[in-house]
């Protein structure tokens, strides 16, 4: 059977308006990305939700530099075929567009990434811009942005403002970014973002319209509590319930005295 080919920039972006959607998950550390990668999946995204998923913080907002370069460069080391994308996390591109390319070109350089990805469109198309006229492929995030969870008032709110929203897409494209990626805006609002713009739209919370859809792993796995149940969230799996029964299972046999047995000591 032939291997499939690595994802690449220029396949990622062609895939717009094909016979299948795009594809995209987050991870973090080696095994599931290998999985992952195995598994078929176009894009690995290193997100700076590990700041809450791995580091079990209350956002994205204390995630480093150094610690998404860490995590990127883990991940990367497992993927075979996957375009992996690394966020840059909170106040390492806001500052100026020379930062902005500095820490970028520290994250490829020292990773393996194909790619990074900024909260922002309009607002930051100047940096945008720098980060393409480096040679840096950039894709930029429109709608909620979790970076900038304090000015919006919280996780979770929907975006409506549907002028903004297609003027930061178009705006982003326009700046050289590859793609866009739709967060929590509504379904025919993201259609007509998809519409507008030649690059993929990538969305989450964003309804089926978008050129692909990308998920979480933890709480796509269902690795995450149940308290955490947005609508747009699907659970594929449910490894909470699974790992913390396995877990049980080991701690009773070991008290009991049943593990090890013959079977799993050495003679």
């Amino acid at each position: 059977m032939t291997k499939p080919r690595p994802m690449t920039i220029p396949k990622f972006v062609a895939a717009k308006g094909g016979d299948r959607k795009l594809t995209m998950l987050t991870a973090y550390e080696y095994s599931w990305a290998e999985m992952f990668d195995e598994s078929g999946v176009d894009s690995i995204l290193v997100g700076d939700s590990l700041g809450m998923v791995v580091q079990g913080k209350g956002s994205t907002i204390p995630v480093t530099l150094d610690q998404i370069i860490y995590h990127a460069e883990i991940v990367c080391r497992a993927v075979k075929r996957a375009l992996v994308i690394v966020d840059l996390p909170f106040m390492t591109y806001e500052v100026s567009p020379e930062q902005a390319v500095t820490n970028a070109g520290r994250i490829l350089k020292e990773t393996g990434a194909a790619a990074v990805k900024i909260e922002g469109s309009a607002n930051q198309a100047r940096t945008i811009q720098a980060l393409a006229e480096a040679d840096i492929p950039v894709m930029a995030h429109v709608g909620m942005r979790p970076q900038s969870v304090n000015k919006l008032g919280g996780h979770g709110r929907i975006q409506r403002d549907a002028q903004k929203i297609i003027a930061d897409g178009q705006a982003a494209e326009e700046a050289g970014a590859f793609s866009v990626l739709v967060e929590l805006v509504p379904q025919q609002l993201a259609a007509e973002l998809t519409a507008a713009l030649t690059v993929p739209t990538i969305g989450i919370g964003a309804g089926p319209d978008c050129d692909g859809q990308v998920l979480v792993s933890y709480d796509m796995l269902g690795i995450t509590s149940s308290d955490f149940s947005p609508k747009f969230l699907k659970r594929y799996a449910d490894l909470r319930s699974t790992t913390m029964s396995a877990a049980r299972a080991y701690i009773e046999e070991v008290q009991m005295g049943t593990f090890p047995d013959d079977e799993h000591s050495h003679s």
